[in-house]
């Protein structure tokens, strides 16, 4: 089945992309969390125009793509998201949204799949780099601020993290004695059982080595056999 995503979904396409998925998957995950749409014969004829529109304005040329550089370089995208109080976002900036910003402020297309950056998470300053034009990169300035707020100093920003880490690394479950008490079984299980493999392999040598050291009886030799056959016969 056909879908156009509305969203970036990990491991299967970008908002905007028009991707193949199982029926199931489509039904029961992605229209009902309006991650995607129905590919109709309308929607995809409207995306295809937007990314021929699009289109006209990137870079063809090394020329353009340093225009488009200094361009950028001058630039500051900012995002007011919802945020919690130590910094972490409700939800993601995607390399997506920044091409949308690019286009919606300055109306250059990028790809987004050369915005080498991973979805930000946490509100603060970024340089986003960009690839434009084959040897043709820029650093894009990125501001991801506290909806309704100001974005606090890099100072203030370290400590909300020091402060998130701490939290996170006080809610970890710690192991439970009774689960400690399990693995300690098992480990003595499995050393009782290789002392056991060690010591039947100890009582089995020296029973081997006489064995070994048995002489085989000697085979009788032919004309011994035929011998006795003669005088069986006289």
């Amino acid at each position: 089945m056909e879908v156009i995503l509305l969203s970036d979904v990990d491991h299967v396409g970008l908002r905007g992309d028009v991707v193949s998925v199982a029926r199931g998957y489509a039904r029961n995950y992605l229209l009902p969390r309006r991650l995607a749409e129905e590919a109709t014969p309308g929607r995809v004829a409207e995306l295809q125009k937007r990314d021929t529109l699009r289109a006209r304005h990137e870079a063809k040329t090394a020329e353009q793509a340093h225009e488009i550089a200094e361009a950028l370089s001058a630039t500051v995208l900012r995002f007011e998201v919802k945020a919690g109080p130590t910094g972490s976002l409700f939800g993601t900036v995607t390399p997506t949204d920044i091409a949308d910003e690019i286009w919606n402020t300055k109306k250059i297309r990028v790809d987004r799949r050369k915005i080498e950056s991973d979805p930000i998470k946490r509100i603060g300053r970024y340089e986003v780099p960009i690839g434009l034009f084959e040897d043709v990169r820029v650093e894009v300035k990125t501001e991801v601020i506290p909806e309704g707020g100001e974005l606090p100093s890099e100072e203030e920003l370290a400590e909300m993290e020091a402060v998130e880490r701490a939290e996170q690394e006080a809610a970890a479950p710690e192991p439970s004695v009774e689960l400690e008490e399990i693995l300690a079984e098992v480990d003595a299980a499995d050393a009782a059982e290789a002392e056991a493999a060690e010591a039947e392999a100890a009582e089995a040598e020296p029973a081997e080595a006489e064995e070994a050291a048995e002489p085989e009886a000697e085979a009788e030799p032919e004309w011994r056999a035929d011998a006795d056959a003669a005088l069986a016969d006289e």
